[in-house]
């Protein structure tokens, strides 16, 4: 592989994850997205409370992510070798991370409502 390209990432995670899958976790996390952009623009700043409760899931999501990539590829931790497994094994736990994190903070914000503004 001479250049890393956009098709060439696609087609990895297409195999790695399969055609229908990997399409669908490009869908959630754009719905998830532009929903956390609608929270954001609607209440116009971050909720301090919301985002402590937000930042609790983030061990939660790591380990979630951690699993599932494990799960999908039939690997386990005895399979990862040199550093570069870990590395992307730390990217993947970071990733699943901050997701949850925008997950659930998305989640609780379109739960509660709009806020009533403080003025």
């Amino acid at each position: 592989m001479q250049q890393l390209t956009l098709e060439t990432l696609i087609a990895v995670f297409e195999e790695i994850f399969g055609r229908g899958l990997f399409w669908t976790m490009v869908a959630v996390a754009a719905v998830v997205t532009i929903a956390y952009l609608y929270v954001l623009i609607r209440d116009r700043h971050l909720s301090a409370r919301k985002f402590l409760a937000a930042q609790l899931f983030m061990p939660v999501g790591a380990i979630a992510a951690v699993l599932f990539v494990q799960w999908v590829t039939h690997s386990g931790l005895s399979d990862i070798g040199g550093p570069i497994d870990w590395i992307v094994l730390l990217g993947v736990a970071g990733m699943g991370a901050v997701g949850t994190a925008i997950l659930v903070y998305t989640a609780q914000a379109l739960i509660a409502g709009k806020p009533r503004d403080a003025d």
